[in-house]
């Protein structure tokens, strides 16, 4: 099923789509089982991050009714993803005897194929609720291998479902899978860390800038002085020269039992003449208590403490000097804005309600979607990768929450993430709220979710920067619309064994009819595995349109009567491919020059023909 030739192509629709010239972010409607085919030759290792949020098999949601065995003819007619009975999707209840193996067996090729998409140091999330959390693992374990598994991420949803009887469900899973974690013999790290920027007050020392530490003292048991006797030394602190100095007066052996601070410390009587004060570790629950440096890292470090005070008592705290090119002042106030690292914790918590909250927003519309994805939660797996300019892929991508996600954060630290978003155009009930609004499928919410967040994302980074904010600002908030459809080639393409004569008497043209150029432009992006996302330039040589991918990478030309001095012009340009259709060349003469013309010019340009 999943190594099925394709005779499918992605189709791409001007008017739907957003910033169609600029953008590198794609929108493909169609069944993503084939459009995961067909961007295996295109996408293979390119993808950095996967996210997926599949039907769950609740009995309330649909599965994909998967063909394998279609003729072309039967692809065509199901090229709208639904049969004559509209059935593309069928509901899987409980009562099927194959309640769990359907479902696993439609997800089980579409993971399959979306592995071999992924970047060595790629990785795979995907949200699942417990009706098929220990089923999908399995599966994933075994295309992904059990080694590659990351971990489980638990979703806190902030919300449980209404159940009376059982235990509530307020959680659901992330899994987490990496591709590789040895690729030719060397150790494949997929780097997921939590980023968070930390603002902290800044205070100053002279021409030195600082912030302050927690204090050097701990709680517990296990900071006790009885149980760290060597942690007890007293801290003789000057307020008005603030000198500081640290001694060890009091008996050590002593410290592991005796709790009555007065027979256990001696007081210098010199440095307390001298208008000196004696500091010692808070009582830890009612015991003496002792710091956490050493008295030699005290002493090797007495510039980076700081004694505070409060008219109870006095703090010892450390604090960290900063790069004074890095203070700011924020309303009278030193600020100090520091990058901090760690690793994502196994559970995350992040409210359903709120991606229905985001959406609304969105919509005059309420209830346009069921149960959107929360934005933060996807900002947040977005942001746990160090790098900042990827591709990520969905493939379930329903409301669009992806994509919103991924503008979002480009919006708040300058990344150029881009995305791909795949949806079946599942039809919207009669009933709905989404249909009563003009939406007849899932794809037009998703679409114009897109738009409006662009545009909302856009204007608050207009706002934010006011005079500084540039019209030419490189956010990304467009989308190349395409429609997965048959062929653009005639049947007698892919099986001229299987056409006869009498069809071919009636056949003027391989290319079926009412494909455009740009069609046939696409269909070649993905036969050559050039990026659907490439920049493409419409051109004119000799009266004849002419497409520039990716600045002469390819070049083709679908116009009829294409005659010498076209050719000529395309081979000046040295492109790596040069694509036309087989009856476009003018006459014979132009036909017998073409491979010469090709030769002189540029002898190394791979030439097809469709």
């Amino acid at each position: 099923m999943v190594n099925q030739e394709v005779t499918s192509t992605l189709r791409p629709y001007r008017e739907e789509s957003v910033n169609f010239d600029t953008t590198e972010n794609l929108y493909i409607e169609g069944d993503n089982l084939e459009v995961l085919k067909l961007l295996q030759e295109t996408y293979l290792g390119k993808i950095k991050m996967i996210y997926i949020d599949p039907p769950y098999n609740t009995s309330h949601d649909f599965i994909y009714k998967d063909d394998f065995s279609q003729s072309a003819d039967e692809y065509s007619s199901n090229s709208g993803q639904y049969d004559n009975q509209g059935n593309r999707l069928v509901a899987n209840t409980e009562s099927n005897g194959r309640f769990h193996t359907d479902w696993l067996n439609m997800v089980y090729p579409r993971l399959k194929l979306a592995r071999d998409l992924l970047t060595e140091d790629g990785v795979i999330f995907i949200s699942i609720d417990d009706n098929e959390c220990f089923n999908l693992k399995k599966v994933c374990d075994e295309i992904f291998g059990e080694e590659n598994c990351i971990g489980p991420i638990i979703q806190n949803k902030q919300n449980a479902k209404n159940d009376t009887i059982n235990v509530q469900k307020n959680h659901e899973y992330i899994l987490v899978y990496r591709k590789e974690k040895i690729f030719n013999g060397s150790q494949v790290e997929a780097s997921l860390t939590n980023k968070k920027t930390i603002v902290r007050k800044v205070l100053k020392d002279g021409d030195r800038y600082y912030y302050l530490n927690d204090s050097i003292t701990t709680r517990g048991e296990g900071g006790t002085l009885n149980a760290r006797p060597n942690l007890g030394y007293t801290i003789y602190y000057n307020a008005k020269t603030l000198d500081i100095r640290a001694l060890q007066d009091y008996n050590v052996s002593m410290a592991k039992n005796c709790n009555d601070e007065s027979l256990l410390y001696e007081d210098d009587k010199d440095l307390i003449g001298a208008g000196y004060i004696a500091i010692r570790p808070p009582k830890v629950r009612g015991k003496l208590g002792a710091w956490t440096w050493s008295l030699d890292k005290f002493n090797s470090n007495i510039d980076n403490i700081c004694i505070t005070n409060t008219k109870e008592n006095y703090s010892v705290r450390s604090r960290t000097f900063v790069d004074a090119k890095q203070v700011r002042i924020v309303e009278n106030e030193l600020i100090y804005e520091q990058q901090t690292k760690s690793n994502s914790k196994s559970i995350i918590e992040f409210s359903t309600n709120d991606g229905t909250n985001v959406l609304n927003s969105l919509f005059k519309e309420k209830s346009i979607f069921n149960n959107p994805k929360n934005i933060d939660m996807l900002v947040y797996l977005l942001s746990l990768f160090d790098d900042t300019s990827f591709v990520v892929l969905d493939f379930f991508s329903g409301s669009a929450a992806t994509a919103h996600a991924v503008m979002k954060l480009n919006a708040e630290d300058g990344g150029q993430r881009k995305f791909i978003m795949v949806q079946l155009p599942e039809k919207c009930d009669e009933k709905s709220e989404a249909y009563k609004a003009g939406y007849k499928n899932i794809c037009e919410i998703g679409k114009e979710r897109i738009r409006r967040a662009g545009k909302q994302i856009l204007d608050e980074l207009k706002e934010k920067n006011g005079e500084l904010f540039a019209d030419d600002v490189s956010l990304d908030i467009g989308f190349r619309d395409l429609k997965l459809d048959s062929s653009n080639m005639e049947d007698v393409y892919y099986t001229p064994e299987e056409t006869e004569q009498r069809s071919l008497d009636n056949l003027l043209s391989n290319i079926k009819e009412g494909r455009t150029a740009e069609d046939l432009l696409f269909q070649a992006m993905l036969d050559l595995g050039v990026l659907l996302s490439a920049k493409i330039k419409e051109e004119e040589i000799a009266g004849k349109k002419v497409f520039n991918v990716d600045n002469n990478y390819l070049i083709t030309c679908f116009d009829e009567d294409i005659n010498e001095d076209v050719i000529i012009e395309v081979a000046k340009k040295k492109p790596i491919y040069f694509v036309m259709r087989d009856s476009s060349l003018a006459n014979d003469s132009v036909f017998v020059n073409f491979d010469q013309i090709f030769a002189r010019y540029s002898p190394d340009t791979i030439r097809k023909v469709l």
